[in-house]
């Protein structure tokens, strides 16, 4: 059985909070790469959600830029999910029995960890539904059940090993 920790305050973060650095799998070597902002980007009138990003890897060298107009964010988890940018696969992700559990970087996976652990969990004032929802608020079914509770802590303990390994 998992250890308990007691409780968790929703942070009312969104996924929105996680994407300034992603890590996902190198299309040139299938090593961890990650998808970060620009560095020569600094103009503040566009949102940090459309500002240009970078693919770096540091395993092969590979380096593209992404100065797009569309972004995809993954939805649900009945499919691998892929960074909003340049539709590559998550580096940090499986396929426990109920659906996929997936995150964009390591604070996105403490996040879930923590949540998931947590024996009281207490949600934020505007929890509800709609585009205002938090990330936690957004979190499939399967996850928030106690009884899944030590899958998804395998399933992330997995993960981070992923990423440590790589």
């Amino acid at each position: 059985m998992a250890l308990l920790s007691g409780r968790f305050r929703d942070p009312r973060s969104t996924e929105y909070d996680f994407i300034s650095s992603i890590i996902v799998r190198c299309p040139g070597c299938a090593k961890a790469a990650r998808v970060v902002p620009a560095p020569e980007d600094s103009d503040p009138a566009v949102r940090m959600l459309f500002r240009p990003r970078r693919l770096v890897c540091r395993g092969c060298g590979l380096s593209r830029v992404w100065s797009g107009r569309r972004v995809t964010l993954s939805r649900g988890t009945a499919q691998p999910a892929t960074d909003p940018y340049f539709g590559l696969p998550l580096w940090l992700q499986v396929e426990p029995r109920p659906g996929w559990l997936w995150a964009y970087n390591l604070d996105h996976l403490d996040l879930i960890r923590r949540f998931v652990q947590a024996s009281l969990r207490e949600r934020a004032p505007w929890y509800g539904t709609g585009p205002n929802m938090t990330l936690v608020a957004r979190l499939p079914a399967w996850i928030k059940r106690a009884k899944n509770r030590d899958e998804v802590l395998r399933a992330v303990s997995q993960i981070h090993t992923s990423l440590i390994a790589a």
